[in-house]
């Protein structure tokens, strides 16, 4: 099988936590960048990558990058490309484009020019000028930045935060792919309690479970390159039965999903009945101030307090953050790992200050994730 490079596309962030989990799925990675991460992979390994990466957006197959400062120089570098490696002469292929601080400015007439290019190059392969274009769909995606083009086929079709689970949601829902990135960076594990004391529909608590239980996000869905004659259907069916046989059915998990609104906590225990994880998840209608009735010594705290549209009252985040602060206080032991917008946290949470703070964005919302390491019960050393 020919070796491919692939590119898992990544919330601005969360690339170190998508480079880990393809070298831990035995990918060679070729380089990081600000959002996407390069590897090395063959046929199979596009079903890998798409079935079990949590944190990534998208896997795409690069199919070339070059220089192109005029439509000319993108045309013909489009066409020298093997696009019929990849399109079968009944493929139906859209084209979509993004262009920054480049000389093509116009996305709309870029993508016309690789459209084009594509289909002459097709053309000449199979020897004919009309395609039916009913068979399955190629999105290629056209990226210029500074005059570098850089051409990729979508594997994934739906981004990959679309597990398949979410059959209820609630306001401004966190996306699954981020989700599961703040689990994997809280570095929790399966024997310590996990609180998430405002779960609205319950991702970071499935997402958490799913991690733990070491069930494959994508078992729940399909994807593009599934319809593929490339990627033959075996390799699917492989990679999914080795997923299937990996699933740890019997590891206990003390995993506590709150929240004050009781249409929440009903849309999160339904997105977990779907997702699988409800026997290991406690459900609960409760106000977050009821938390210290609830935790255990080296408790682990994951959450997303209402912020920005989601906050209500000033007065209500502000009681909020003065129970947080009283929790850090109280108990030594206790790991808070809080993502927010609101920059007022870190301060009223004071004197304890975050062990680290990561940048990410929520969407388009740039937030920071507040890391606070818990203390060893045994000794002065935290205990991430």
């Amino acid at each position: 099988m020919a070796k491919l490079e692939l590119i898992a596309t990544a919330t601005f962030g969360l690339e170190a936590v998508v480079k880990r989990e393809l070298q831990d799925l035995g990918f060679r990675i070729l380089k990081s960048e600000d959002a996407k991460v390069t590897f090395l992979a063959d046929e199979r390994g596009i079903a890998r990558a798409n079935l079990r990466l949590r944190s990534a957006d998208r896997v795409l197959l690069r199919m070339g990058e070059f220089m192109a400062e005029t439509s000319e120089e993108l045309f013909q570098q489009t066409m020298a490309l093997p696009w019929e490696e990849w399109i079968p002469a009944d493929g139906r292929f859209t084209v979509n484009c993004t262009t920054v601080r480049s000389r093509l400015r116009s996305e709309p007439a870029c993508q016309k020019t690789v459209k084009k290019a594509i289909v002459e190059r097709l053309k000449e392969f199979y020897l004919q000028d009309v395609f039916p274009e009913t068979g399955a769909e190629y999105t290629v995606k056209l990226t210029l930045l500074r005059d570098r083009a850089t051409l990729t086929i979508d594997t994934s079709g739906k981004g990959l935060h679309h597990r398949g689970y979410r059959v209820r949601t609630v306001e401004a829902p966190m996306k699954e792919t981020l989700a599961a990135g703040l689990v994997q960076l809280s570095f929790w594990r399966p024997e310590r309690v996990l609180l998430d004391p405002f779960c609205g529909s319950g991702t970071i608590a499935i997402e958490a479970a799913m991690y733990a239980k070491n069930i494959a996000p994508g078992l729940g869905r399909s994807f593009a390159s599934e319809e593929w004659d490339r990627v033959p259907a075996d390799f699917w069916r492989e990679e999914k039965k080795k997923a299937y046989s990996e699933i740890r059915q019997d590891l206990p998990l003390k995993i506590l999903a709150s929240d004050i609104d009781s249409r929440a906590v009903a849309a999160a225990r339904e997105n977990a009945e779907e997702a699988g994880v409800d026997d290991c998840i406690e459900f609960r209608r409760a106000d977050f101030r009821k938390l210290e009735k609830l935790r255990e010594p080296r408790s682990i705290i994951i959450c997303n307090p209402p912020y920005g549209e989601r906050i209500g009252d000033r007065k209500s985040l502000d009681g909020i953050y003065r129970h947080m602060k009283q929790l850090l206080e109280q108990d030594p032991t206790l790991s808070s790992y809080i993502i927010t917008a609101d920059k007022s946290l870190e301060k009223a949470l004071e004197p304890r200050r975050p062990d680290r703070r990561r940048k990410l964005y929520n969407g388009r919302i740039e937030t920071c994730y507040y890391q606070y390491y818990g203390k060893k019960e045994s000794s002065g050393s935290s205990a991430k």
